[in-house]
């Protein structure tokens, strides 16, 4: 794991290790027992985001819709979940559960999709903050997954004393502590610019301004590809200012949890550690895939918004428009 101080070395002696293999269905025990522990990645379950979210198992960490303080942040409705998948969303205990004071993320790869489990189409999950619905079930490890593991592991010990001046409240890297791991949105040595890549910085004004992104591969056909294609832009405004952004109108399509093949994250929550706000995008149309998020404004209480677009199937075209106020 490139971002944090844990090694998987191949070996068939360890005394401890996890043994990958294709059963049916994808599951993992929680932390580790001791001997070979098996982890299953059986049809369907061949995703990267699937494979890292049994590993996330695999290395102590519970669903995040688990954790003890979820009912502060969404509804579990038990009448919406199929019997036989009650136990995964159990809530644990303060005794059970350490979180290391950090805040509850929607798009954690550990969190369930809104419609996970169901037993009859209808939400096994509602979060509080009703906007991040389309965020639940993230097929990315979140900064603050990374945050999380890196803490529970001692990574960050590496880096005490050395001072690194990460900015946008990133943490020095454990494998190198002169550069800074980094919130989504936010990239450069010590998370001070946008990520390298396609995107742009706008300058917001007074009035609204279209922000328009094309992205994927209109040749590749509508089988997923493995990696993402990923594209960021800063929305600014002058100091003192905070910035809107609006949805624009657009028809019905389809729609998964998590956004798992394409979609648009908006960050204007004042946390920007935490994932932000996500939809999904329709194929073909080229636009937005659910007439309810149609002239939805989000709203941010600073003066910079990071935007985030991402594909990998076919080809994608977001379209937003934004001010300051």
């Amino acid at each position: 794991m490139a971002d944090t101080c844990i090694n998987f070395i191949p070996s068939k002696f360890a005394q401890d290790s996890i043994r990958v293999f294709a059963e049916d269905g994808c599951w993992s025990f929680v932390g580790r027992l001791g001997g070979v522990q098996n982890l299953s990645l059986g049809t369907g379950c061949e995703s990267i985001g699937t494979a890292a979210h049994e590993i996330g198992h695999a290395l102590g960490f519970f669903h995040t819709h688990s954790r003890y303080d979820r009912d502060q942040f969404i509804t579990v409705d038990e009448e919406n979940i199929k019997p036989d998948w009650l136990d995964q969303f159990t809530r644990e205990t303060i005794s059970t559960n350490n979180n290391y004071g950090l805040t509850y993320d929607y798009g954690s790869l550990m969190h369930y999709g809104a419609t996970s489990a169901t037993g009859n189409k209808k939400p096994t999950m509602v979060p509080k903050d009703v906007m991040y619905t389309e965020t639940l079930g993230s097929p990315f490890i979140s900064y603050y997954d990374l945050l999380m593991i890196n803490t529970h592991y001692n990574c960050t010990d590496a880096c005490k004393g050395k001072n690194t001046p990460c900015q946008n409240n990133g943490f020095a890297h454990p494998r190198d502590c002169s550069k800074c791991i980094c919130p989504s949105g936010y990239g450069g040595q010590y998370c001070e610019k946008r990520p390298p890549g396609c995107g742009a910085e706008l300058e917001a004004t007074k009035e609204w301004k279209p922000l328009v992104d094309d992205l994927g591969d209109r040749n590749a056909g509508l089988t997923p590809r493995e990696d993402f294609m990923k594209c960021n832009y800063w929305i600014k405004a002058p100091a003192g200012k905070k910035i809107e952004v609006k949805f624009v109108d657009f028809p019905d399509g389809i729609a998964v949890d998590g956004c798992t093949y394409a979609g648009v994250e908006i960050k204007t929550h004042p946390d920007q550690r935490r994932t932000g706000y996500r939809h999904e995008i329709n194929f073909g149309y080229e636009l937005f895939c659910s007439k309810e998020d149609a002239n939805t404004v989000l709203k941010s209480l600073s003066n910079l918004v990071p935007v985030i677009t991402y594909n990998r199937i076919y080809a994608t075209v977001t379209k937003l428009e934004y001010r300051y106020v």
